[in-house]
């Protein structure tokens, strides 16, 4: 795997990066669309991710039209808002019923339409303006997108059905994405886009990753899902990798861990040109630092940083301090992949048994990677795990649907539902219902669960009765525990709620948006668990410490902006991670 050049990508118009949250996407894009126009060529930049940081990137403002960046001759950038997108969106859809449709029906509608696959519909839809927009082809040699849309939503674009009248008469419960009636005058427009990003001559899709096997799994996803539909040239960047220059404890562990990740890479990319970046320890913002990632130099200027008050946050044995009088209780973890639920919820769990409680512990992750060092007997006997298959209780799920409704449905009907229930919801939907057996048990105990679902999907179930339509659709009858779940996950004396997080500016902004989402369904967290800190490691490595004081912005927001409580876990290697459970 060779380092990433400047002139590197640059064989196609269209480059679209994609990848999971915080993995360096919007970094990545700028400093090659900086490159291209420094070569002389006109570059436009092209965000839709909700958290894009595009401006301070290029530290100045950057409108939803194109904006001419200052200190880069010919390069333009947009940053377009999805959220606005979306609403716009939904205006179109659900604007003609108004005033034909009960005040609930419309409130559903706009429910449906509320999720991340409506907004990534809408980004689409700006998309294909521009990959089809014939002066931007003329006026720019290279179109580069901070974020490319997944497999799913550009499958079920495909799909005839999509322009049918059929998704605003069915009753059969499209779980995400909700009528889509306004695709059909986009019918063309967006045939010609995806014609456009399946060929190979005109667009290239750069997967990045994180050197840890969350994110390259995460980057092998995306594109199969997308290799499956036709975007086959794919370029794998691993961006922040380690090369140590001490031997300071924090710095061997973390480059030992990231080389294992990589050994272990999944052979999907085995065909793929791979480049690297390296982990710089300062500031990827304003010109200057921007070129300085061709560069070999990884330290941060001595006077890069300035001196700041320390903060001052709690350990993680706060929330089990905290909750051990109660004696009982739902305790959930929530956040984005990647940024550790299991590993939290599992201390949480340990730490209550150790105080003599009873708990339960239910997690979407293997349940046997858990050491039971430090428990006596009589501990590990008030301690249960359960391990929750979402891809069995989706398969489950699925097959329940499908089974209700063949006999209805056309094969073309029935591709479409087939297609919708690939959304994320669908497997919000079948593992909040295999949790909800498991909550139930909650009057005498405490039940530590590593996930939950969004605002978003709770209040799609809750609206008209949605979610027990589900489980009767599927099941024939409605569960009592599923009943019983939204009221209770909305009391703060029986549901305590905690956002896991990283450090860093996309992890953080990600959470945000979560607990505001969760707000709507009249959820409130308690706690923020800020993970995985290097600020709190104690490194001496110039590089992380780099990164270290990078870290205080975010982790000084949460704690004054966002959190009722914040914690904070210091950085450990995955394996001390799962060990450093015991000293909850």
């Amino acid at each position: 795997m060779e380092r990433l050049q400047a002139e590197s990508l640059g064989s196609t118009r269209y480059l679209f990066f994609t990848g999971k949250g915080g993995v360096g996407k919007t970094t990545t894009a700028c400093a090659i669309g900086t490159s291209l126009a420094d070569s002389g060529k006109n570059v436009l930049l092209v965000s839709t991710d909700p958290a894009s940081n595009l401006q301070d990137v290029f530290e100045q403002e950057i409108g939803q039209t194109a904006t001419a960046i200052a200190s880069v001759s010919g390069l333009h950038a947009i940053n377009l808002d999805p959220e606005e997108a979306a609403e716009t969106y939904r205006n179109s859809v659900v604007g003609p019923y108004r005033g034909l449709l009960p005040e609930d029906a419309i409130a559903n509608m706009e429910e449906q339409l509320s999720g991340a696959c409506t907004t990534e519909i809408a980004a689409f839809d700006e998309f294909s303006h521009l990959l089809t927009d014939k002066p931007v082809a003329e006026t720019y040699d290279f179109v580069l997108f901070d974020t490319a849309p997944t497999g799913h939503t550009l499958r079920l674009l495909q799909l005839p059905l999509a322009w049918s009248s059929f998704l605003e008469t069915s009753d059969h419960g499209a779980s995400c994405l909700g009528p889509l009636s306004g695709l059909e005058a986009k019918k063309e427009l967006y045939q010609e886009a995806l014609h456009t990003l399946s060929d190979r001559e005109q667009t290239s899709l750069i997967l990045v990753a994180r050197p840890d096997t969350s994110s390259l799994k995460e980057a092998e996803r995306a594109g199969h899902e997308l290799q499956e539909i036709g975007i086959v040239n794919q370029t794998l960047i691993v961006n922040g990798l380690f090369e140590r220059s001490t031997e300071d404890e924090t710095a061997v562990q973390l480059e030992q861990g990231q080389q294992k990740a990589l050994e272990a890479m999944p052979a999907f990319f085995t065909d793929k040109q791979r480049y690297y970046l390296p982990l710089f320890g300062f500031h990827l913002t304003g010109m200057d630092s921007l070129r300085r990632l061709w560069e070999e130099e990884t330290i941060p200027p001595a006077d890069a940083e300035k001196e700041r008050p320390p903060l001052e946050l709690p350990s993680l044995s706060t929330i089990v301090e905290k909750l051990a009088p109660l004696e009982k209780g739902v305790f959930m973890t929530m956040g984005k992949g990647g940024v550790g639920k299991t590993t939290v919820a599992a201390s949480v769990a340990m730490g209550l048994v150790k105080k003599g409680l009873r708990v339960h512990l239910t997690t979407t992750d293997p349940a046997n990677h858990l050491s039971y060092a430090g428990l006596t007997p009589e501990m590990k006997d008030k301690l249960k795990i359960s391990s929750i298959d979402p891809k069995q209780v989706v398969a489950d799920y699925k097959n329940k649907v499908l089974a209700d409704v063949k006999q209805e449905l056309s094969e073309e009907e029935l591709a479409y539902i087939k297609e919708d229930l690939e959304s994320p919801c669908t497997e919000e939907i079948a593992v909040f219902q295999a949790f909800a057996e498991v909550v139930e048990q909650a009057d005498d105990e405490f039940v530590i669960i590593d996930t939950a679902p969004t605002g978003h999907t709770l209040l799609l179930l809750d609206s008209a009765g949605s979610y027990e339509k589900e489980v009767e659709r599927s099941s024939g009858s409605v569960n009592k525990a599923v009943s019983h779940l939204l009221p209770r996950l909305r009391n703060p004396l029986e549901t305590f709620v905690a956002v896991v997080t990283l450090p860093e500016a996309t992890p953080v902004l990600e959470a945000e948006r979560l607990q505001e989402d969760l707000k709507r369904a009249s959820i409130q967290p308690q706690w923020w668990v800020i993970n995985q800190s290097l600020y709190g490691s104690g490194t001496k490595d110039p590089v992380l410490q780099g990164r270290s004081a990078s870290e205080y912005k975010w982790i000084h927001k949460v704690n004054t902006e966002l959190a009722e409580r914040a914690v904070l876990i210091p950085w450990k290697p995955a394996g001390a991670a799962a060990a450093s459970i015991q000293s909850v």
